[in-house]
């Protein structure tokens, strides 16, 4: 709308307004003092892009930009708007001063700014062109208070002071480099304004605290109003002055109500735009009255009905957009009603069933998507015969199975086609030939065992954005020519889980994202010839068959940001040159057969927040110059043959390390004071190596065992992080797909002394490993304190004692190992702890009692240990054998207890285990003396 409006006020102003014609010709004399102040203006301009390069000579009114009235020759029009590309980020823009001879234009009328980068305020000297109709100050980069003195433009019909920028993704961009912000402290003097039809504020925050409503409602002449993504409330009034209004755009305030009866007086609406607005309830009935609208969004809200049938009245309609809600059941039959439809998005919503016949004949549709519902049916060729006009279809995210016939040749050129998670299969889809104009393609997960075919190459050149991972597709890969990169730049590659095999024959010179991992690719990566796009940022080989050393040539390459050549079989040393990456975030080279060392020149790598280099064959120490990679989140270096002490300068210095591995290497000593700094930390394996002394009191100080962060990779688009947690006596992989795992793992290393009561502290564990060690003493008895716990492990340790009770509290329990210490007493019961009844679990503690072992802790209970009687042996014999037996016993006893008063650590053993050898042998006792007076009465 904002567009159309421009190009009718140029021909207005151009053609008629005030009975005079501005042109550019040389019929026009330049006025020379206006001469004079355009020069000045251009004088305290940077102009790197030679902007105004046509600036110079006599005639003003032929510069570039620069319109002069035709009858006396005065400069009206100055239309310096840049040919900033803010979709493409290609900046070519003026900056600088705006120079106060600019106010000496005094018949000036049309004066647009925009997509430029000036800087300090909005001049109050602009305020001053009474004569002006048109002003776009839209991305021009001023920022601060919007000067009042701008309500003095009695004459002004169009304001834009637009400050934002919305990606496809609808995600919110700042313009200027610099994020300059426009400061609206009050609204009332728009109210002036009375000739005003267009007023664009989005991306101005103007906040709950500025009236807004009651100046715009002043001004009834107005046609256009834009003030999305401003922080406005909306006002509880049921009538509206503005009822000319023929555009609204009201989106991404976030007002989380229901939409407003005020709307209601706005029958002449051609355009609404409410989208990102968390509205509820359903659409008001009065909508449906609305015969004049023309395009409707109403996506990113939280609408939960049906979708209304009222919408179906809109014979108007040419774009509706209805995305990203919670609507559910059917699509309406009767949406095949808009005829003049060409825009429909009903995406990411709940809806279900099959798709409607009469969508099929909405002729004019030219996108279309239903993606991220869950529609099924089957969708043949003949559905798609009257949409000619269609360059956009998504269907991906649907349990729909597209079944066309191998001949058939659409009505339609695709520029964008996704089917993700749909059933293409098996074969590939051989229509896909006819589409010469497609630059997206996405076909991921669709069920396609086949090879690529011949004609495939015909298509690839022209797209950018390329999807076919997570199918069976094999053979070779397609030949990405050097020569493509000339006709798209900056492409996406997803090759990736397929069955592609052989070697790489080239290495894609002009890609942005490439993943080609989990395939069957051998050899060696291709060198370049130093082509590579230098906007390359992606690169993930991981999970091949390559060979040689890593590839060196990506040194020459800065940009490169992700980097994953992990699951492979490169051999040789690591490439000091990965230092020259500056830009480089995620290195992943796990499980390969690299060796030496790690080159202190990665300490340079300044944004470096994920470090995998485990499973290798790296060794000496861990170099000191790591210390300065302040931003690491994660640093796995397990499983290689590293020594000496583990350095305490991790953790005073990397901060930020949420996941630390240093398992099954060489290291010795202690286990350093300093890793209790690492607040964030949720994720330590130090697992198989030599450490000795004891567990850290401090590590209580571990925050980030308490309350694990589930979502610190939220932000990074292009990467999945992987995490290998040991969790139930196995090793399984993490990602960002799920809760990452909260866990210690000191197991199998010469770790002494007690199992610090402190350690109890760590409440949001998930797995806890002791296993292995010297532990001694007894198990905390507020280890129930652990409710998060689902695995533990403190096996093969000299851990005495009773099991404490609270070890049944653990409702999330599911693997525990107790094995081969010196515990003692009753075996806990109850809740979860009862469904553990392997046998193994307690296996090596010959004291426990109680299911699930075979002994009895019952003090009734016949003895395990019970006397044999042996034929022919003398009865007084036995007599006196069993009156010598208790005197015997008490004497022995008594010794034993005078050694238990000196030794402590008997004197403990002792009274734990007395009350079960207690039992057993008094019966024992008994049921002898018994037997032996009844020999004696015979």
């Amino acid at each position: 709308m904002e567009a159309s409006f421009v190009v009718i006020f140029t021909f207005l102003f151009v053609g008629t307004s005030s009975n005079t014609i501005f042109t550019t010709s040389s019929n026009v004399t330049c006025i020379e003092r206006e001469r004079q102040s355009l020069l000045e203006f251009k004088q305290a301009l940077t102009d790197t892009y030679n902007l105004l390069s046509t600036w110079r000579g006599i005639e003003c009114c032929e510069w570039h930009g620069v319109g002069c009235d035709s009858r006396n020759g005065h400069v009206v029009k100055l239309d310096l708007r840049s040919l900033t590309s803010l979709e493409t980020y290609v900046y070519t823009w003026l900056e600088g001063e705006l120079s106060p001879s600019l106010q000496n234009l005094k018949h000036l009328r049309y004066l647009d700014l925009s997509m430029n980068n000036f800087s300090g305020n909005i001049p109050q000297f602009l305020g001053s062109f009474e004569r002006l109709e048109y002003l776009s100050l839209s991305h021009s980069g001023f920022h601060g208070v919007v000067p009042h003195h701008l309500g003095n433009l009695s004459k002004l019909q169009y304001l834009d002071f637009k400050n934002c920028f919305l990606d496809s993704t609808g995600l919110r961009i700042s313009y200027s480099k610099y994020s300059n912000e426009l400061i609206m402290d009050d609204l009332g003097w728009v109210s002036s304004l009375t000739s005003l039809k267009h007023l664009d504020l989005s991306g101005i925050t103007l906040g709950s605290h500025i009236d807004w409503f009651r100046p715009v409602n002043m001004i009834s002449s107005l046609l256009t109003l834009n003030l999305a993504w401003s922080d406005i409330n909306f006002p509880s009034v049921k009538s509206v002055n503005f009822t000319s209004l023929n555009s609204l755009d009201l989106s991404l305030n976030h007002i989380n109500s229901t939409i407003p009866v005020w709307l209601s007086n706005l029958t002449g609406l051609m355009h609404l735009s409410l989208h990102g607005n968390s509205f509820h309830g359903k659409i008001p009935d009065y909508i449906g009255m609305f015969s004049s609208l023309s395009s409707i969004d109403l996506s990113f809200n939280s609408f939960e009905s049906t979708l209304p049938d009222l919408l179906c009245n809109l014979s108007s309609l040419v774009r509706l957009d209805l995305s990203k809600n919670m609507f559910s059941g059917h699509i309406p039959a009767r949406l095949g009603l808009l005829l003049r439809l060409q825009d429909l998005y009903l995406d990411n919503n709940q809806l279900s069933g099959k798709i409607p016949k009469s969508l099929w004949q909405l002729s004019n549709l030219k996108n279309l998507d239903l993606s991220y519902n869950s529609l099924v049916g089957v969708l043949f060729d003949t559905h798609f015969t009257m949409l000619k006009n269609l360059n956009y279809l998504v269907l991906s995210r649907n349990s729909l199975v597209l079944n066309f016939s191998s001949g058939w040749i659409p009505p339609f050129k695709l520029q964008i086609f996704f089917a993700t998670s749909c059933h293409v299969g098996p074969h590939f889809p051989t229509w896909l030939q006819t589409q010469t104009n497609l630059q997206r393609l996405k076909i991921s997960n669709s069920s396609i065992r086949d090879t690529i075919p011949e004609w495939f190459e015909n298509i690839l050149p022209n797209i950018h954005d390329l999807d076919l991972s997570y199918n069976q597709i094999g053979g070779k890969l397609p030949q990405f020519h050097g020569d493509i990169g000339n006709l798209v730049k900056n492409r996406i590659l997803k090759m990736n889980s397929n069955k592609f095999e052989g070697s790489l024959a080239t290495f894609p010179s002009n890609v942005f994202f490439l993943d080609l991992s989990n395939n069957l690719l051998t050899g060696r990566v291709p060198q370049t010839d130093g082509t590579l796009n230098p906007s390359l940022a992606v690169v993930y080989l991981s999970k091949n068959h390559f060979t040689g050393s890593i590839p060196v040539h990506l040194c020459k390459v800065p940009s490169i940001q992700f980097l994953d050549l992990s699951h492979n079989e490169f051999s040789g040393g690591l490439p000091g040159c990965f230092s020259n990456l500056s830009d480089l975030g995620v290195i992943d080279l796990a499980n390969n057969g690299i060796t030496g060392v790690v080159p202190s020149s990665w300490g340079s790598l300044q944004y470096l927040f994920s470090l995998h280099l485990q499973n290798n064959r790296l060794e000496g120490d861990i170099p000191l110059s790591l210390q300065n990679l302040k931003t690491l989140v994660t640093m796995d270096l397990g499983n290689n043959l590293f020594t000496g002490t583990i350095p305490f300068w991790i953790g005073e210095k990397l901060s930020n390390l949420r996941f630390l591995n240093l398992q099954s290497n060489k290291f010795t000593g202690k286990i350093p004071l300093q890793l209790c700094q690492l607040n964030a930390l949720q994720h330590l394996r130090l697992s198989n190596n030599n450490i000795t002394g004891m567990i850290p009191h401090c590590f209580r100080n571990l925050s980030g065992m308490i309350t694990p962060s589930t979502n610190y990779y939220a932000s990074f688009f292009y990467y999945q992080e992987n995490i290998l947690g040991l969790l139930k006596g196995r090793e399984l992989l993490y990602t960002k797909t799920r809760e990452f795992l909260a866990s210690l793992d000191l197991s199998n290393n010469n770790i002494a002394g007690e199992i610090p009561e402190s350690l109890m502290n760590l409440v949001g564990l998930m797995s806890l490993n002791l296993s292995g060690n010297l532990l001694q003493g007894q198990i905390p008895m507020t280890i129930g304190d652990l409710k998060q716990l689902e695995s533990l492990d403190l096996s093969i340790n000299k851990l005495s004692g009773r099991i404490p009770q609270s070890l049944s509290s653990l409702n999330f329990l599911s693997y525990l190992n107790l094995s081969y210490n010196n515990l003692s007493g009753a075996i806990p019961h109850g809740n979860q702890i009862q469904t553990l009844d392997d046998l193994s679990i307690y296996e090596g503690n010959n004291g426990l009692c109680g299911p699930p072992v075979s002994r009895s802790c019952n003090e009734n209970a016949v003895s395990y240990n019970p006397v044999v009687e042996y034929e022919g042996e003398d009865d007084s014999e036995g007599l006196w054998l069993y009156a010598g037996m208790g005197p015997g016993f008490v004497v022995g006893l008594v010794g034993l207890l005078g050694s238990l008063h000196f030794i402590r650590r008997w004197r403990v053993f002792y009274f734990e285990t007395l009350e079960d050898l207690y039992g057993w042998v008094t019966v024992s006792v008994l049921l002898n003396l018994a037997r032996l007076r009844r020999k004696v009465s015979k």
